[in-house]
């Protein structure tokens, strides 16, 4: 056995004492659909309801193990690193200084201080999180702090191999596949780190978010690579770079067994995780259960885990997760169309609209042309194919139009 399988296994006994093992929990709703036993490690169900505890956790263990006066530490993070960050500071009784851009939702701002208590304190700097992780490391150099990275370090990729310590116990066996999101690649290097060695069977698919496929990028290219843009809808998982420790143990992955998600198509995932199962994903807590579909025929008859990494979802964010979900299933489309300004146009247009067809915006954009106007019009269906027939019809009318729904300049314009 390894010395990284060995330190997994006592990070793993050592977390015990901070929470219980997360479940492992057979979802037989996607077992059915796609004839294959699916089972979800739900990490959304830890204590900071995602697995980024666990590294922190281990990462402060081994640096107070190794100095015992060490009782600063520091994190620049927005989300889920900075409550594990802030719970690890309570259990060990130690100072943290929790770096966050401005721009940061009051909601994780509230969350990160109540797990952390008076053990820490949160400074908000910078619009840019490439800003505030700059911050962090000056404060570091200037207090002796110890910096805490999210990915990027052996201790953490070690804590959280704990989750593929607690599935192998949890199931009694060995996988056939694991799918894993990848971000930074904490986890997806810890937990294939310590599977490959003790199930070298269980086969792997690695999950990023369409806009932010560090992973990808660096398998291309041989060495972690800088993305020139990063959607960051994904926040979870919405990496520039990867880190390079976390290469070092991914450069074996094929590029054929990474899948890339879109932003859009996780928002139906969320929803339908929500609505059939009752389960809050955030964006990034998705990734796993997003792609199923893709390995539909590669899936059935077989043992797959999906890890769900995160739960840590506003709810002011449901009306825009239903937008986009509505948008990539076809079910809602908005036009800018060029409207006759006369007695009865309107009327016309209305006409066309289906029985299924629900107008949710209707707006002049200008009113300058004395014979046409310009009009924003949003419409909802209940069945996607209706656009077909609502657009076939205004052609006929000779209505000029202009679909928007995916021109995403016009749409972060207009809607």
């Amino acid at each position: 056995m390894s010395g990284f399988t060995q330190a997994a296994k006592s990070t793993t006994a050592a977390l015990r004492a901070l929470f219980p093992e997360t479940p492992l929990q057979r979802n037989d709703h996607l077992s059915a659909r796609y004839g294959a036993e699916i089972w979800l490690k739900r990490e959304d169900l830890s204590p900071v309801r995602s697995y980024k505890l666990r590294g922190a956790f281990n990462a402060m263990r081994k640096v107070r193990a190794a100095n015992p006066a060490q009782q600063a530490f520091v994190c620049a993070s927005a989300g889920n690193h900075a409550q594990g960050v802030a719970f690890a500071c309570r259990h060990f009784g130690v100072q943290g200084t929790i770096f966050m851009p401005v721009t940061t939702p009051q909601q994780k701002i509230d969350k990160t201080r109540v797990f952390g208590g008076d053990q820490v304190t949160i400074q908000l700097t910078g619009d840019y999180f490439d800003q505030t992780l700059a911050a962090a490391q000056a404060f570091c150099t200037e207090k002796g702090a110890h910096f805490l990275s999210p990915f990027d370090d052996p201790d953490v990729i070690e804590g959280q191999a704990s989750v593929a310590v607690e599935m192998l116990e949890q199931l009694g066996r060995a996988p056939d596949l694991v799918i894993l999101p990848v971000g930074g690649g904490g986890l997806s290097s810890g937990v294939t780190g310590y599977l490959r060695e003790v199930a070298p069977a269980t086969d792997y698919r690695f999950v990023e978010p369409l806009g932010g496929a560090s992973l990808m990028a660096a398998l291309r290219e041989g060495a972690p690579v800088k993305l020139p843009r990063v959607n960051s809808f994904v926040d979870g998982a919405a990496v520039a770079r990867i880190g390079a420790a976390n290469f070092a143990m991914l450069d074996w992955v094929r590029p054929d067994q990474v899948l890339l998600a879109p932003e859009d198509r996780i928002c139906v995932t969320m929803l339908e995780m929500l609505n059939i199962e009752g389960i809050v994903l955030e964006p990034a807590g998705a990734l796993a259960v997003d792609v199923l579909p893709e390995l539909a025929e590669v899936i059935r008859g077989k043992t797959v885990v999906c890890v769900t990494s995160g739960g840590n979802f506003d709810f002011e964010r449901l009306p825009e997760v239903k937008e986009r979900a509505q948008r990539y299933s076809g079910l809602k489309k908005y036009f800018i169309l060029r409207m006759p300004q006369r007695p009865g146009a309107l009327r016309e247009f209305l006409n066309m609209l289906g029985p299924q067809d629900d107008i949710t915006r209707f707006e002049y954009l200008k009113k300058s042309a004395r014979n046409f106007g310009s009009v924003l019009i949003g419409i909802e269906t209940k069945q996607a194919d209706g656009f077909r027939q609502f657009t076939d019809r205004m052609d006929a009318a000779g209505l000029a139009f202009r679909d928007i729904t995916s021109d995403e300049a016009l749409s972060e314009f207009l809607i």
